[in-house]
């Protein structure tokens, strides 16, 4: 079935393919119509789920926690400075191996206040355990939620799943949903192994003495390697069942590229455009969109990246006294490629709080990068004004 949807919207539907059990959310601009879609989808019948409306973000992951620890497949959806006063609780359901799903909306944090996108809110929880994925269209959006559920709970780790605030959140576009008889064939119904039972009662997140604390954080490190496989093995089944697959990252004309430009998220789809146009003029440019954040695909990345010559990392955020976190990423990954086969990485912050990253500033970074002089580590801010 066809729908022409907003991106949250497809979030929305995502959450009913995947029939999750409880909703725990509070509403936040621009995520906001996620949660009323849902409200709406249960209040139809249309979704057999509980739907807990509560007083803040924090709450809202502390209904999933504690939902999912019951049994439940739980999801729920923030932004900016709702994911970050759900700081505490992202660390819990982690360690707790709870596999909740959350989409979050990206938005720049305040302040000065902004309810328009870049990547720092959710880029800024890359350390608490959760898989992250960032998401390009709204189809992607919905196949998404579907394929986290999948990958969180064969690793039991909790997936965010990150769209852009407004070029997607609030952009229409046709979305195929999937039959719920295939989805459930491929997603079939959440049965943990160990869960609140009062028939076989367990502990949950006591005191765990300083003998044995590190082997729990060294299970989550394991199980997030294993999110690895797991996810792309995910992917390779929903292509095979729905025809539609996406990558853990996805290299568009890098056949014969010298200079890569590596983006996420909305960016991406203008950069395929500019590449395109560049490639026609003879330019040696191609590109890596980069889906998975954590964990990182670093064997991907050396594969498609080695014996480069160089690489521009479009960064929508910030590390302040760093510099773009998708640079750092990708710097790291290419550490220990030989000499002779890691390209120089070149980092350029664009489009914070919502600023518009247009076919001219891409183009602007692609020639840039061809002709660098200046020193690697060097942040090079593009569109500034005087």
């Amino acid at each position: 079935m066809q729908k022409i949807l907003t991106g949250n919207q497809s979030a929305a539907w995502g959450a009913m393919c995947a029939r999750a059990q409880v909703v725990s959310a509070y509403p936040i601009t621009p995520q906001t119509t996620i949660i009323e879609e849902l409200a709406d989808i249960v209040a139809k019948g249309l979704l057999d789920a509980q739907f807990i409306k509560v007083e803040s973000e924090h709450s809202a992951m502390a209904g999933c926690i504690g939902a999912q620890a019951a049994g439940a497949r739980t999801f729920t959806a923030t932004s900016a400075q709702g994911l970050a006063l759900m700081h505490e609780m992202l660390h819990w359901a982690a360690l707790a191996r709870l596999p909740v799903v959350m989409a979050n909306v990206n938005r720049a944090m305040a302040p000065g206040w902004s309810i328009w996108t870049d990547q720092n809110d959710s880029l800024a929880q890359r350390d608490t355990g959760w898989l992250q994925y960032y998401c390009e269209s709204n189809q992607e959006v919905l196949d998404t939620v579907i394929q986290g559920y999948k990958v969180a709970e064969i690793v039991n780790l909790p997936v965010m799943l990150v769209l852009d605030a407004f070029f997607l959140s609030h952009t229409y576009e046709a979305v195929d949903i999937p039959g719920q008889e295939r989805t459930s064939e491929y997603l079939p119904p959440y049965k943990p192994s160990i869960y609140l039972d009062v028939d076989d009662p367990h502990a949950f997140g006591g005191i765990v003495p300083q003998d044995i604390y590190m082997e729990f954080r060294y299970k989550m490190q394991v199980a997030m390697n294993e999110a690895l496989e797991a996810a792309e093995q995910a992917d390779r089944d929903f292509k095979t069942m729905f025809g539609r697959g996406y990558g853990l990252i996805e290299p568009y004309r890098l056949e014969g590229a010298d200079y890569v430009l590596a983006t996420s998220g909305t960016v991406t789809s203008t950069a395929r455009s500019v590449i395109d146009d560049l490639r026609d003029k003879g330019h040696s440019v191609g590109l890596l969109k980069m889906k998975l954040l954590r964990p990182f695909p670093v064997e991907l990345v050396r594969g498609v990246l080695a014996g480069r010559k160089r690489v521009a990392v479009l960064d929508r955020d910030i590390c302040v006294g760093m510099g773009g976190i998708w640079t750092q990423e990708i710097r790291n990954a290419l550490y220990h490629l030989p000499e002779d086969q890691r390209p120089s990485v070149y980092g350029y912050i664009v489009g914070l709080g919502g600023r518009d990253v247009k076919p001219e500033t891409i183009e602007k970074i692609a020639l840039d990068v061809q002709k660098r002089s200046i020193e690697e580590g060097e942040q090079v801010w593009i569109g500034l004004k005087e």
